[in-house]
């Protein structure tokens, strides 16, 4: 008889019926103090060369079903190589199949990143004589929130920011800040060692180490979307968001990139604060420069399809990218990846994948460098 199981770092399912192996019936379970679910990760056993068959019936009611539409889930044996299964969406259920070569492999929504892996490449960047390690302070379940700083800090040095996961499902936020932070640690990258001459990073790869741990999609331990957190943050609800905001004020910001995954669209592209008080033709070319140098540097990135402009000074300040915009007047972005695939440069067997996460990483030193004179 098959058998499921969630009860890991970032697990996350409900077994509803596992008599057999063409007929298991499952659902995700919301995001504990709130009603978002969309995050699944488990592992089935006792399968080898059966036909597997997976229904979650609850994926109509989920945060973003639009979501679903052409979305094929990953699996993997090893929890290393993560590939697609075919899956289908129809009358509110996620549909996934595969036949099974092993006795065991492991179901997903995207390639996960455990808090393990987490620690290991925390480990890995402290090796570099480069970085230096900050804890920020906790968060409400005890874990430690971890900023990098990379660089020698000087007076004439710009402040550049990057944080990832805000929504602790979407993963392939920090498979991109692992190969962003290799880059920039790389001692043969020229590009690297020229941006630390004038730059100095604070990396938070993880801003919501509860979620990520508890197998969240989008909130912290009680609920808290942190990216509607920012002008509101408190010790009490979002210390995670309320420690990162205060380090910022105490250091500064001229650059900022909150990176993050789209549930619906299939591509990579940038939301910007275009909607802040204030905004400008200067802000708008400078932004516009960083984009069209990125879509250089790696074409997976496109700025053809992206999010709908909002109306002018309408900025929603609980939003990290906005709340920085304006608070500190410097260049501030959202970055979106998909869960799918790149439509424009698809990959059947792995659709987008952490590797090229890692590699569309590593590609943003260059539209840094393109607009360092001008932040």
């Amino acid at each position: 008889m098959p058998a499921v199981s969630s009860a890991f770092d970032g697990g996350n399912i409900r077994v509803v019926r596992a008599d057999a192996a063409a007929d298991i019936e499952l659902e995700i379970v919301t995001d504990n103090g709130s009603q978002f679910y969309q995050w699944f990760y488990f592992r089935l056993s006792g399968v080898a060369g059966e036909h597997c068959r997976l229904r979650i019936s609850n994926a109509g009611a989920s945060a973003y079903p639009e979501g679903w539409d052409g979305y094929q889930a990953v699996a993997s044996y090893n929890r290393e190589d993560w590939f697609r299964v075919p899956t289908s969406y129809r009358d509110g259920a996620l549909l996934i199949e595969h036949q099974a070569e092993l006795d065991a492999l492991y179901f997903a929504y995207f390639a996960p990143y455990s808090m393990e892996r987490h620690a290991d490449f925390i480990a890995h960047c402290l090796q570099s004589p480069l970085v230096r390690h900050a804890c920020l302070g906790h968060t409400l379940d005890g874990q430690d929130m971890d900023l990098l700083i990379i660089g020698e800090p000087a007076a004439d040095k710009k402040r550049c920011w990057f944080i990832g996961r805000q929504h602790p499902g979407e993963t392939m936020a920090e498979w991109w800040m692992e190969g962003f932070v290799n880059a920039l640690l790389d001692a043969d990258n020229a590009l690297a060692r020229t941006l630390l001459d004038d730059v100095v990073f604070y990396v938070v790869p993880n801003m919501n180490p509860d979620g990520s741990r508890r197998g969240h999609l989008r909130t912290n331990a009680v609920g808290r979307n942190l990216n509607r957190e920012w002008r509101d943050a408190s010790m009490e609800q979002s210390p995670e968001v309320y420690l990162v905001r205060e380090k910022m004020a105490a250091i500064g910001v001229d650059f900022a990139l909150d990176v993050h995954g789209d549930e619906a669209l299939p591509y990579n592209f940038v939301a910007g604060a275009e909607n802040i008080v204030g905004w400008n033709e200067t802000m708008a070319a400078r932004q516009q420069q960083f984009l069209d140098a990125y879509a250089q540097a790696n074409p997976d990135f496109q700025q053809q399809h992206g999010y709908p402009l909002d109306p002018p000074a309408s900025s929603d300040l609980r939003k990290a990218t906005e709340y920085i915009a304006h608070h500190h007047q410097c260049l501030s972005m959202t970055l979106e990846m998909p869960f799918k695939d790149n439509a424009d440069l698809p990959d059947d067997e792995t659709g987008w994948s952490p590797e090229r996460c890692r590699q569309l990483g590593a590609a943003v030193l260059h539209p840094l460098r393109a607009v360092l004179n001008k932040l």
